[in-house]
């Protein structure tokens, strides 16, 4: 007999998580439509030419690929066999793959609709993606992505707009305390300046944007590989965090090579300060340096959100991509976006214990009876309050009524209606709320004002 099992990395979801989860996205998905975002969808798989080269090294090894249909060494003459080189023996037998992100399936969705949508486009989309990482708590291969973007243009306000929707998701599912992170890739590139490692900006961005993984001395041996000793010193007393002020911007500006990069950085993260002073939104907003979110597509600002004390890292992160559509052909379109992780913003309520609201069952009423007559009586009825949007569910079989109250117990339904032959003749239910164990005579005409 074959073991049932699922493969490391995924997981079943039972309704009461269901009902959890749902719960998150609805939220997301409240706040995300009051600012203006429409959902859109995109296939589950993409051809691996859309998705290889647009997430780093790390990430294309992270792929999932899908093995072409039928005989899918066909192609594959023996010498390639036998030459053990997986990248391009890969691309041979696996002409697609699973979607690392909801990111690059998205600005291959805005060039091939390019005339069917109006600029500036937002969006939001909610979907699963797949990483064939290692996993681990809060980390999964297959998880949930939620995402919110406006592409086509470069102004600042779609910024602004997104972290107020950090704040009011936030805020909505209960969070008393996050911490919305930000950096700037072209603050980062001023960086590289000053402690002359520019010469390999990738290879600072990858090392710095593991300093809360490994630590400080796990990631100077890392750039010991690349950078001279003074370099990586002074990269040391640079890379301070703090929460973002004019005085700390301006502080900042003074340890910094001046160029062109730190001039635009500082000009965007200005105006950012500028835009929440106006609106006096309370937001703790860090500036971080260290942030550099290892996608290379990124190129302004960064964002990442945290929830202290949660054991789990980052919640959200997103950022500006100036660029991205160009390598489908469509140039200088700007865009800029967030991700809300589904699957750790569980976990993290989880673990602050933030859903016993959500407790009980969405079937409001269960209607128990003691034979065929009072069964049939409770599906009439049944249809009647399920046509003013009342959740009912009659227990389909005849058995006692007590092992019909304790279905009612075990699936959390607050209310139960008992209908038996003195009910039918008067024309009323007697209704037991399960809570706190009292029971009344209700005109079933009445029922659906009782519950409420």
């Amino acid at each position: 007999m074959q073991k049932a099992a699922l493969p490391k990395g995924t997981r079943d979801f039972a309704p009461d998580v269901m009902r959890r989860r749902n719960f998150i996205t609805d939220t997301i998905i409240h706040v995300y439509k009051k600012f203006g975002f429409q959902p859109i969808e995109t296939p589950a798989m993409e051809n691996l030419s859309t998705l290889l080269g647009k997430y780093g090294d790390e990430g294309d090894k992270l792929l999932f690929k899908i093995l072409n249909s039928g005989d899918f060494l066909k192609k594959v003459s023996p010498e390639e066999l036998n030459d053990a080189d997986a990248n391009s023996l890969g691309l041979k037998i696996a002409e697609k793959g699973l979607r690392y992100d909801l990111t690059i399936p998205f600005a291959r969705f805005v060039v091939q609709h390019r005339n069917d949508i109006l600029f500036p486009f937002r969006r939001y989309q909610i979907q699963p993606v797949w990483r064939a990482d290692r996993p681990q708590k809060g980390r999964y291969r297959e998880f949930w992505q939620c995402d919110a973007d406006v592409i086509g243009t470069d102004s600042m306000i779609a910024e602004i707009d997104l972290i107020q929707i950090y704040s009011e998701v936030f805020d909505a599912l209960g969070f008393d305390d996050y911490v919305l992170k930000i950096n700037h890739r072209k603050l980062l590139e001023a960086v590289a300046i000053t402690c002359e490692m520019d010469s390999n900006f990738r290879h600072l961005t990858v090392c710095i944007d593991k300093l809360d993984k490994i630590g400080w001395e796990g990631v100077e041996t890392e750039l010991a590989t690349e950078f001279s000793h003074p370099s990586i010193e002074k990269l040391k007393t640079i890379l301070i965090n703090g929460k973002i002020t004019t005085e700390f911007l301006n502080d900042l500006s003074a340890k910094l090579t001046a160029s062109p990069s730190l001039d635009q950085a500082l000009k965007d993260l200005r105006e950012i300060l500028g835009f929440i002073s106006d609106i006096q939104l309370d937001v703790n907003m860090e500036l971080d340096l260290s942030l550099a979110r290892g996608l290379d597509y990124y190129t302004g600002c960064i964002f990442e959100a945290i929830i202290p004390e949660s054991g789990i890292g980052s919640v959200s992160g997103g950022g500006r991509y100036d660029d991205l559509t160009g390598v489908f052909g469509m140039n200088d379109v700007s865009g800029v976006g967030i991700s809300f992780g589904i699957d750790r913003l569980y976990d993290v309520m989880e673990h602050f214990g933030l859903f016993n609201e959500l407790e009980s069952s969405p079937v409001k009423l269960l209607l128990a009876h003691f034979d065929e007559k009072s069964r049939s009586a409770c599906v009439k009825l049944a249809r009647e309050l399920r046509s003013m949007d009342i959740s009912v569910q009659v227990y389909p079989d005849v058995k006692k009524i007590k092992k019909q109250l304790d279905y009612a117990n075990k699936n959390h339904i607050p209310f139960v209606g008992v209908i038996g032959e003195d009910e039918i003749a008067a024309g009323s239910v007697q209704l037991k709320n399960m809570r706190n164990g009292e029971q009344v005579s209700v005109s079933q005409s009445k029922i659906g004002e009782a519950l409420l």
